[in-house]
């Protein structure tokens, strides 16, 4: 039976449907960017906090459904949870794409409704693959979750690229509601997906969870990861009345869940989400040409993210974690702070120059900040909280990310855009110090490893120091 089994659901199979979903919420984090130049026109839009409400309100929706996903995780499995985000997100997009002519607050509402299924992705996906995959290409794997999301985006701009001539109001509907597409080739796939081996093995059901891991471990490696992942189930069950979200905050876990959270957190106040949502505004500012002109920028972007992700999945196991993110982290800050400089000292500097250094910051973000984020969040929290903790995350990296999407344009009313990017450059530099001070190194070491590693040593210097 177990033969076929495995023929009928494949380990690549398992993974590749694993992380669809970040298709979803990838290209409903982009396809507002050209949408949005159309609909500012056809609905003459000018209020600056209507436009960022319009933008950002799948973010603010996304806050609320991530932690609400990881808790009913716990409760109810992963795959459960995707099947149930994937409807969410396909009714959304096609009641956002009917919106009614001028229902500014309607779209706004539907949007935070289908931000409830975008920040359950964004919390079971990083889950679910690093429950799934093996120590020795977690990384690899679950930095597929981030070439997916970015892989939406890039299909998002070139959507709007296409559909930017289409008669009346059609352009900026189809955009939205075409995200409905993914969200039904998810649902169909995730229904052939097993459930996660440790979930399995926290409900009691032992022989599933072998059948599980022999689609995606070597034979010799079953029995070793399920007594390991008992081992540690075990001691969570007998603790079980004591867990709750005070308990993330304890002595014991303490240490990593302030790592990962904080992680989660700095990857969106760092800025990048304000390239993404407002690229085509942006060259507008800057060159004074009209935004709905400006549509191949955001899909340069998507290129370059696309190509991070991937150099990524390569140099994953090949560098630690906290390597890449100073050194992304870095170049990041410089991206941000250098066109500031420069617009003092030489005040005649063409205006493209911003757009060149954002460039940069996509480029180096691609392949650390953006996919080691939730690698982390999958790989760094204790199973006793992991659900609670990675929708904590989850959440907090939304908050950031509706927060930046809110405020970059009435930011950029009221000061340059250079001085408003010199702004998340310093908060980069901030995250760099997080991850040199507060981040324990996670590659090669298995979940219960790290888990060990975290509660049994808190801050030690092994642990902060470790590359």
């Amino acid at each position: 039976m177990e033969a076929k089994a495995e023929k009928k659901v494949s380990s690549k199979f398992i993974f590749f449907f694993g992380s669809f979903g970040g298709i979803l919420f990838g290209y409903d984090i982009g396809v507002m960017t050209g949408a949005l130049p159309f609909l500012k026109t056809d609905w003459a839009l000018t209020n600056a906090s209507l436009i960022g409400w319009v933008t950002s309100s799948v973010m603010f929706g996304a806050i609320f459904g991530a932690a609400i996903a990881g808790q009913l995780a716990d409760k109810l499995g992963r795959r459960r949870m995707i099947l149930l985000s994937s409807l969410i997100f396909a009714v959304g997009s096609i009641l956002c794409g009917f919106a009614p002519n001028g229902g500014t607050y309607y779209l706004i509402g539907m949007r935070i409704f289908l931000g409830l299924a975008v920040g359950a992705a964004s919390a079971l996906v990083p889950a679910y693959m690093s429950e799934m995959a093996p120590a020795r290409l977690r990384g690899n794997l679950s930095g597929m979750n981030q070439t997916m999301i970015v892989s939406g985006m890039l299909i998002s701009y070139v959507v709007d690229f296409l559909l930017k001539d289409m008669p009346g109001n059609m352009s900026w509907r189809l955009m939205l509601g075409l995200a409905s597409v993914p969200a039904f080739i998810l649902f169909f796939g995730v229904l052939k997906l097993p459930e996660s081996p440790r979930f399995l093995i926290k409900t009691g059901k032992l022989d599933e969870a072998r059948t599980v891991l022999s689609y995606v471990r070597k034979p010799e490696e079953i029995d070793p990861e399920v007594e390991s992942i008992q081992k540690t189930a075990e001691t969570e069950k007998s603790n079980l009345q004591k867990t709750s979200w005070a308990t993330l905050f304890n002595s014991k876990y303490r240490y990593l869940v302030i790592a990962g959270v904080g992680v989660a957190t700095f990857q969106q106040f760092q800025g990048a989400n304000a390239i993404f949502y407002y690229i085509p505004l942006i060259v507008e500012k800057a060159t004074g040409n009209a935004a709905s002109s400006a549509l191949m920028w955001p899909i340069i972007q998507g290129v370059l993210l696309v190509l991070g992700s991937l150099l990524y999945i390569v140099i994953a196991e090949k560098f630690n974690r906290r390597t890449l993110l100073t050194m992304g982290g870095t170049v990041m800050a410089l991206s941000f702070l250098l066109p500031a400089i420069i617009n003092k000292l030489v005040p005649n500097a063409s205006p493209m120059m911003i757009v060149v250094f954002l460039s940069i910051y996509v480029a180096f973000y691609s392949f650390t900040w953006a996919p080691l984020t939730w690698v982390l969040v999958g790989e760094i929290f204790p199973l006793a909280v992991r659900g609670r903790a990675s929708g904590l995350a989850s959440s907090f990296n939304w908050i950031g990310s509706w927060a930046v999407g809110l405020i970059f344009p009435i930011l950029t009313a009221a000061m340059s855009q250079e001085a408003v990017f010199a702004i998340f450059g310093i908060i980069c530099v901030f995250g760099v110090l997080f991850i040199r001070f507060c981040v324990p190194e996670t590659r090669g070491h298995s979940l219960e490893e790290i888990e060990a590693r975290g509660t049994n040593h808190g801050k030690s210097k092994e642990a902060t120091n470790n590359d």
